[in-house]
């Protein structure tokens, strides 16, 4: 299947990124818009978390369930975002026009990629190892990494999300860099004309 985005991750700044593009997906500029998210969560950090300060989550709220509940939030509420579970990317190939995502059990061809996995240096996808420099925001001793890039944006059509884009490591801090992406994403759907998506009560 071919896509006008595929994101790389389904952790917090993955599935919030997800999220927001779905929403979207009635709108008229993004109507014939292909979108999927490849859900590797097994090295996410909310497998370990829990939630005390994260606004409008109670708290005790564990991060466990909130893989679980944004996952069924997602297929629910946006069934137009493809869900592709059990797979792990391998490697991301730019081509002459988008670029090929390569996973451990199929190959994909897409427009532009939002890779948004965790900022541990075991992240081994090939194809990124020329843009991975030191995290500027962990501690040195932690041995985390980021890949270069310019308001998320690594190269034209490669977009990185959450810690791997070099935010700290913070829930609220993920889920807000996987939106922005997300709009600046529809931004350039919709002709350059600066996009959110807001829904409103009547």
């Amino acid at each position: 299947m071919e896509f006008d985005v595929l994101i790389v991750g389904g952790g917090a700044a993955g599935m919030s990124c997800a999220l927001v593009l779905g929403s979207a997906l009635e709108k008229p500029y993004a109507a014939k818009r292909e979108v999927g998210i490849i859900l590797h969560q097994k090295t996410s950090d909310l497998q370990s978390a829990l939630f005390n300060n994260a606004l409008g989550i109670p708290p005790g709220t564990s991060g466990q369930s909130i893989l679980e509940s944004g996952l069924q939030q997602l297929k629910e509420r946006y069934p137009r975002v493809h869900c592709i579970e059990k797979e792990k990317v391998k490697e991301i190939t730019p081509l002459a026009e988008g670029f090929q995502v390569t996973s451990n059990k199929n190959s994909y061809f897409t427009k532009q990629v939002v890779v948004a996995v965790g900022y541990s240096n075991l992240m081994k996808i090939k194809g990124l190892e020329k843009y991975i420099i030191p995290h500027k925001k962990a501690k040195a001793s932690k041995n985390r990494i980021q890949l270069i890039n310019e308001d998320h944006v690594v190269i034209p059509g490669l977009y990185v999300a959450g810690t791997l884009a070099g935010w700290r490591s913070q829930y609220a801090i993920a889920c807000g860099s996987g939106a922005a992406v997300a709009t600046d994403i529809l931004t350039e759907w919709n002709e350059g004309e600066h996009t959110k998506v807001h829904d409103k009560l009547s």
